[in-house]
């Protein structure tokens, strides 16, 4: 099997390089309410992983010492870090732009039911999984009543402003497939989102972004399990599409991890693939001068970021 950098070699780059760093993404732990069967991070309600309230200072004082205006927060459920609406609140009077990759079953929560409100007073951008919308495909994928939860958060966040016109209240949704193949069109499917779920329930929404599954932790299981794995990963090489590459999230961001290590992005900070350059790996050395233009540390997987129209954190790519 032909590895992604020997792929990168074919088309033209001797290395692959980072630009400018603009978004620095926290995965502030792995406790999450859920425990999704796709999930890359393998979060669920025991995991005990969380990042303290010192390494959140840590970070927020790289961000000070940056030009960073773009903190991407996830998880786990990120909101369930004892330490999230500090980041958050002190951030914001940075003036950076804050987005939380949020499950919304969450949002219902005990203790937790005044975060649509606090969302909404620090205009974040929310981005919200839904795998579909109806309740059977969702509750396979995330567990039992997950959709009904879903609905109800959904309802909260549109009657606050969210996903509505004449807003700053961004309210996106993510599709991935279950199955082992490349996701659909995504103005397609975010045509039929926006369609089934406005009549069925009222529900509306910004943007939906299709991302393609990770062969990694859980998912990566499931490929095995279901003897599927060669047979997509073949699917993800033959789908490469060099059209990608300079829009790839790892180009402009940098993931912190719960402890404060840091990696290109969240899929190699699950596989322990540590940011190459040695003179800033943790958050206590961060340097945003040092870290732009760096050498990205690659991997099979990465061959899902480049696949069709590409996959990123802000959808597809091309």
């Amino acid at each position: 099997m032909i590895s992604f950098e020997q792929k990168l070699n074919q088309h033209g780059y001797s290395k692959f390089l980072a630009s400018e760093v603009k978004t620095l993404q926290l995965n502030v732990g792995k406790k999450c309410n859920q425990a999704c069967k796709h999930c890359h991070v393998d979060a669920g309600p025991n995991r005990t992983e969380e990042m303290t309230r010192e390494t959140a200072d840590k970070v927020l004082l790289a961000l000070q010492l940056s030009k960073i205006k773009t903190v991407d927060i996830t998880g786990g459920a990120p909101e369930l870090n004892p330490s999230f609406e500090y980041v958050v609140t002190a951030a914001k009077k940075l003036g950076c732009h804050i987005i939380v990759r949020c499950n919304l079953t969450v949002l219902l929560v005990d203790g937790k039911e005044h975060l649509p409100e606090f969302f909404r007073d620090n205009e974040i951008e929310v981005i919200s999984s839904l795998p579909y919308f109806l309740a059977d495909r969702t509750d396979s994928q995330r567990g039992e009543g997950v959709f009904e939860a879903s609905l109800k958060a959904l309802w909260k966040l549109n009657q606050l402003g969210y996903g509505q016109e004449g807003t700053n209240l961004l309210l996106n949704l993510v599709y991935n497939p279950v199955g082992a193949y490349l996701p659909p069109d995504q103005a397609s499917v975010e045509r039929d989102f926006k369609k089934e779920l406005f009549e069925r329930y009222r529900i509306v929404f910004n943007r939906l972004y299709t991302i393609t599954n990770m062969p990694i932790n859980r998912y990566l299981n499931y490929l095995h399990k279901s003897g599927n794995y060669e047979k997509y990963m073949q699917r993800l090489i033959e789908s490469f599409n060099p059209g990608t590459i300079d829009g790839l999230m790892c180009r402009h961001l940098v993931s912190v991890s719960w402890d404060g290590n840091l990696y290109d992005c969240d899929f190699n900070q699950m596989l322990n693939l540590p940011i190459k350059t040695i003179e800033s790996r943790t958050i206590d050395t961060f340097n945003s001068n040092l870290l732009s233009g760096r050498e990205i540390e690659t991997g099979l997987h990465c061959f899902g970021c480049t696949a069709g129209t590409g996959s990123s954190c802000g959808g597809t790519i091309t």
